[in-house]
């Protein structure tokens, strides 16, 4: 531990001065480029101005299935995905952590012990060999060393450089939060919108087993009337081949279902199992009404959103700790301990004493290509931040649109369909009787079952777009977190 004198620093103190203004007139040079951030948004979706919101309702109380509620309850427990996320926050805690270490003084202490062996016909030896120490106390030869102490430093944040490299850190902790809490959303809606394509999956293999069941019964009808003449053995192949058809059906849905089911699992972060389910009902329900609320709302319950505000305001504190770097940096260190080449004499003070206390003002001058570069980034990337925040806006925006124009078109889709279904059904009956009286010919009958068939597919796909819109609707206006 050396010693150092300030005032042997005198003669430079012009030179330090030379290098402060130069530092801050140069600085001033640099010129970021600057944007505003456009933030303003229309002030309704519709004509309605009611600021109810139904993002503000739990996810619990706004899915009211309780095998739905139940998947999602072990995924927000058990998703891989999630979970990752979960540790990346951890990671920008520890990340404040140690910038807030950076502005605050750093002590340590320290020990030492060494030999020293000089020539007797060199100045340091013949120095020492003249040099008493003490009425009766020889120097030895080779001249041991031994110091303990303790000693610190301490970069002076004069110009808040540390100090804003720690709130951006912060700030980027609060941002991966509200990355979790969109990946949240994002894991509700997507656990939902797969539950509901099961429950429509098992809807359209009940309904494939119901036309199994008609196209078996046609076939018998018509095997019946060639036995008796009336029929040749075209009509007999064609309901044969019609309900082979549908029989493939049969194993086509069942394949999605178990990759469906599978999908769900993943979600939940475990092995392929059965998904507990109640299908029965699932053609009759009917969403709850939503409330959309205003479009400013957007601004504090969509996770996206709050996530970019905090990146560009993580951002801007990076131009400034990227400027701060051109300044001058004043350091400071001191040390205080004892050093003697005899560990007897380490109490005796102050002739075992030592101590040293020294500041340092530096600053960049000459090829600053480095920091230029880093500053320029840096502003670059504030640039850019502020166009991910006005795409977050923008896009939130444009979803809860897009869903409210979705929620009354499926509605109005699904009663159309529903009658379409209703006919077609009726249709089936009036054909197979006239096909008995032989007063329709058997292709009006394979005609009228197909068609049925796929206005049934439609009217089940039809309600799964519904319930999905009523799940997207909820994400989009950044509930469930």
């Amino acid at each position: 531990m050396k010693s150092k004198n300030m005032f042997k620093k005198a003669p430079y103190l012009g030179l330090g001065a030379v290098l402060l203004f130069s530092s801050l007139t140069s600085c001033k040079s640099l010129e970021a480029t600057s944007k505003t951030t456009n933030t303003t948004m229309p002030e309704s979706y519709t004509s309605s101005q009611d600021s109810t919101n139904t993002a503000k309702v739990p996810w619990k109380d706004y899915f009211t299935d309780p095998y739905l509620n139940a998947l999602i309850d072990t995924a927000l427990k058990n998703n891989q995905e999630l979970n990752i996320i979960l540790q990346e926050i951890e990671v920008d805690r520890s990340e404040i952590r140690a910038k807030k270490g950076e502005y605050l003084p750093s002590v340590g202490i320290g020990a030492g012990a060494g030999v020293d062996k000089v020539g007797r016909y060199t100045s340091q030896g013949a120095n020492d060999a003249n040099t008493d120490i003490a009425p009766g106390v020889e120097t030895p030869d080779p001249l041991p060393n031994y110091m303990v102490g303790a000693f610190a430093t301490w970069e002076v944040d004069i110009w808040k450089k540390l100090h804003n490299a720690k709130n951006a850190a912060v700030v980027r902790y609060l941002s991966s939060v509200e990355g979790k809490n969109f990946m949240v959303t994002h894991l509700i809606s997507e656990i939902a919108s797969s539950y509901y394509e099961l429950l429509a999956l098992d809807n359209e293999l009940e309904i494939v087993k119901q036309n199994i069941q008609i196209q078996s019964d046609a076939l018998a009808i018509v095997r019946m009337q060639k036995q008796a003449a009336r029929v040749t053995e075209l009509p007999v192949k064609r309901f044969e081949a019609q309900l082979l058809n549908t029989q493939g059906l049969q194993f086509n849905i069942q394949q999605e279902i178990t990759e469906t089911e599978n999908r769900i699992n993943f979600l939940l972060g475990r092995y392929p199992q059965t998904i507990e389910r109640d299908a029965s009902n699932f053609i009759n329900l009917v969403p709850d009404t939503i409330y959309a609320g205003i479009p400013s709302q957007l601004l504090t319950n969509r996770p996206d959103i709050k996530q970019a505000e905090l990146e560009l305001e993580a951002a801007k504190l990076d131009v400034k700790v990227a400027r701060a770097q051109f300044y001058p940096r004043l350091s400071i260190n001191a040390g205080i301990g004892y050093e003697a080449f005899n560990p007897e004499y380490f109490i005796k003070t102050p002739q075992s004493l030592l101590f040293s206390l020294a500041g340092d003002l530096a600053a960049p001058l000459i090829n600053r290509n480095a920091l230029k570069a880093a500053f320029y980034s840096a502003n670059a990337k504030q640039i850019q931040a502020i166009y991910n925040y006005e795409l977050a806006l923008l896009n939130g925006y444009i979803e809860v649109a897009n869903q409210l124009a979705k929620i009354g078109n499926m509605e109005k889709s699904y009663n159309l369909k529903a009658k379409e279904v209703a006919t077609l059904t009726e249709s089936i009956s009036i054909s197979n009787r006239l096909f008995r009286s032989a007063r329709a010919d058997y292709m009006e009958v394979l005609l009228t079952q197909r068609d049925a068939l796929e206005s049934k597919f439609e009217l089940i796909e039809t309600k799964q777009q519904q319930m999905n819109t009523f799940v997207h609707m909820y994400q989009a206006l950044g509930g469930g977190w």
